[in-house]
């Protein structure tokens, strides 16, 4: 396992800090009051691209050097991280390809174009989104950077988690939700590196609790069947991230549905943010568990705002 220090974390936020927002921290006395415990919310949803990805995804394109660089970068995604590999190969005058599957949805598609990404459809298997990308890999020798489980993404993203320690250094615990764990792996990190006396608490929906179940089994798991609201959750776990994981996560917390839909429309209602479901999952977990929460200080990363408003009915 790698060996990560305060002073490697320190210079991943310093080399991208040119390139991100230093997304607010907002909190609200109704949320409080009705959780138990004191929740400040790190509100990547105001984050470039609208999610925390483009954190990582800038270090990892920073990484490369310029010849590297020159030659493009590619990866498979249909969703946050392609738009936030677009984007942040855009600011740096880098070649992005972009692997999409054929069922994503064209508002994601857009977003990607928009922020100057070469996109190619692919089937929708995991398969078929491998090999497409390894075909571009080939073909154009760009490199090949993995919305999570890469190093220098997940260090990338313990950005967020630092600024929040940076701000609120006192907290008790601070909780992500969890999907491909690069969030809660860069999360961990950052938390174990600046802050002895805090936690690292994941939530994820039962629909898809490989992670859950990865951590008692100590292997990764997979998931039969993704049928959740929190889109951005369906991806499985990955080697570089887990072993991260296994070490400094302390628990992950699982949540139903309805408890997920419960969490966003508080946070839409009361705090006048627009959150997708993904990051509502991580207040479902603290108001689920209101007993281990109370009268705690809690760091929640609102891990993005990508919302498809065509399908807003299907959320309520």
């Amino acid at each position: 396992m790698e060996v990560f220090t305060k002073e490697r974390l320190a210079q991943v936020h310093e080399r991208i800090k040119p390139y991100i927002h230093e997304t607010p921290i907002l909190s609200s006395a109704l949320t409080n009051e009705i959780a138990g415990c004191s929740i400040f919310f790190k509100c990547e949803n105001f984050q470039k691209m609208g999610a925390f990805k483009m954190r990582g995804a800038t270090n990892a394109i920073l990484q490369l050097s310029k010849e590297e660089q020159q030659k493009g970068v590619v990866t498979h995604s249909s969703g946050n991280f392609a738009q936030a590999l677009s984007l942040a190969a855009k600011s740096l005058e880098v070649p992005a390809y972009i692997v999409m599957p054929s069922s994503a949805p064209q508002v994601k598609k857009d977003a990607v174009k928009t922020y100057g990404g070469k996109i190619t459809e692919c089937p929708p298997t995991l398969k078929d989104r491998e090999e497409t990308a390894q075909k571009i890999v080939d073909e154009k020798g760009a490199t090949f950077v993995h919305p999570s489980n890469d190093i220098e993404v997940i260090l990338g993203q313990g950005t967020a988690a630092l600024e929040l320690l940076q701000k609120k250094p006192y907290l008790d615990i601070v909780i992500t939700p969890v999907g491909g764990g690069g969030l809660i792996a860069g999360t961990a990190l950052a938390v174990s590196l600046f802050s002895e006396s805090t936690k690292t608490i994941g939530a994820e929906p039962f629909e898809v609790d490989d992670a859950y179940r990865s951590l008692i089994s100590g292997k990764i798991e997979t998931n039969e069947s993704t049928n959740t609201i929190a889109d951005g959750l369906k991806t499985k776990l990955g080697d570089q991230n887990f072993p991260i994981i296994q070490k400094h996560v302390q628990e992950i917390i699982r949540v139903t549905e309805e408890e997920i839909k419960n969490a966003l429309k508080l946070i839409w209602e009361r705090m006048k943010i627009v959150v997708e479901p993904s990051s509502a999952v991580a207040l479902a977990a603290i108001l689920k568990e209101p007993a281990k929460f109370k009268n705690k200080q809690i760091g929640l990363i609102i891990s993005g705002g990508n919302v498809d408003l065509g399908k807003l009915a299907e959320l309520f």
